[in-house]
């Protein structure tokens, strides 16, 4: 579990030796190692679903997460013509689903700038409901995952409502409550078409007792004032919501900040002050997984970076993201000398073992049984 927000805020962890003592609220000591786990138990997340092994954002990828032990099911939501939220890895859909061969649809496509980068193609905003629901997934990477596009074409694009109803119905099947981990995309662009998310997703978590009491909900964004915006909203009356700030490359800046004319990076959030101030706000980071082991010049993993010891020392939780099992994700040593898009069980629970090493306290697997097996054989 993440501590609570209060907890970030009021107790200032302080860093001695080897050990961090965080001092509670009440007056009582914790004394943690900070490239240990904050957290019981390390959380695998389903990225995606189980998009390894089904389209991904699919209520099938959902269901097949669950089924192989995920911990966590992970739907990016982006908003339709008429607000509803829905899952897709970016608002722009020919590259997930079968929108292009549509002759209906032909008209919609066109060139837009998200966060700074023109686009061409079809988009959810433009399209109701009831309009996406008449498309089909598919395979966005087919040619490292060609068994799944025998799954294109039959899966609806679905709501994020219908994931909440189906982590519900897994949790009653399999006898753990399963959590969920939304995304807000490009929430800047959307805040500029008058569809906002944020509301939108704090409103569907509060109407549903699942979301609103019974699950942890970690809320992720790659920017920081929709954090801050919903932590503001919902101050501590949600103890079961985290707020992640997500990290991109170093040198990037949050597109919140490129129109804010900020210059800090998510380098700069990233050191220790930076952690703290993370911490003001958020429960935890997920960061890219090099920015806690870099792949050296010779394809092996290096040593940790300083990056896990400053988010506990800060109080905040670490989840690294994204771990794939296929030969082309994996470094160079942990290849196995097959086909790019060959699957590596063996090489993708090394990975994700040198992770668990490092103090995670959990990560995002695009193929859940693999993530199991990494945290169900690792001996630290």
């Amino acid at each position: 579990m993440f501590f609570k927000r209060s907890f970030a805020l009021r107790c200032v962890p302080v860093a001695c030796a080897a050990t961090l003592v965080l001092a509670g609220c009440g007056g009582d000591e914790i004394t943690r190692d900070p490239t240990q786990p904050l957290s019981s138990k390390v959380q695998v997340i389903g990225h995606r679903g189980a998009s390894a092994l089904r389209p991904e954002h699919t209520l099938a990828s959902y269901r097949k997460a669950i089924e192989d032990g995920a911990d966590v099911i992970e739907p990016d939501l982006v908003a339709t013509r008429d607000g509803v939220l829905v899952a897709r890895h970016e608002n722009e859909i020919s590259g997930t689903t079968n929108v292009s061969a549509l002759p209906q649809f032909a008209s919609r496509k066109t060139t837009k700038t998200i966060d700074g980068v023109p686009l061409t193609g079809w988009f959810t905003e433009d399209f109701t409901l009831a309009e996406l629901k008449t498309l089909r997934a598919r395979e966005r990477i087919a040619q490292f995952r060609p068994a799944n596009t025998a799954y294109n074409d039959q899966y609806e694009i679905p709501t994020f409502d219908e994931i909440v109803a189906l982590a519900k119905q897994m949790s009653a099947q399999v006898g753990r409550t399963i959590h969920l981990y939304p995304e807000t995309k490009h929430p800047t662009y959307f805040q500029s078409i008058g569809l906002p998310l944020e509301d939108r997703l704090v409103d569907a978590l509060q109407k549903d007792p699942y979301t609103a009491r019974t699950a942890t909900i970690y809320i992720q964004s790659f920017e920081v004032a929709n954090l801050k915006a919903i932590r503001n909203r919902i101050g501590s009356s949600q103890p079961n919501w985290k707020l992640v700030q997500l990290m991109d490359d170093a040198a990037q800046r949050p597109y919140d900040f490129v129109k804010a004319n900020d210059k800090r990076t998510y380098g700069d959030l990233s050191t220790r002050d930076g952690m703290r101030e993370v911490a003001t706000y958020a429960n935890g980071v997920g960061p890219y997984k090099a920015s806690i082991i870099a792949v050296g010049a010779d394809g092996t993993l290096q040593q940790p970076t300083p990056y896990v010891r400053y988010a506990h020392e800060a109080g905040l939780v670490v989840h690294p993201y994204t771990f794939r099992p296929e030969n082309n994700f994996l470094p160079a040593s942990l290849k196995d000398g097959g086909a790019a898009s060959a699957r590596n069980t063996a090489g993708s629970v090394r990975e994700i073992q040198a992770y668990l090493r490092a103090g995670i306290d959990g990560f995002f697997t695009d193929d859940p049984a693999v993530g199991r097996t990494a945290v169900d054989t690792f001996q630290r």
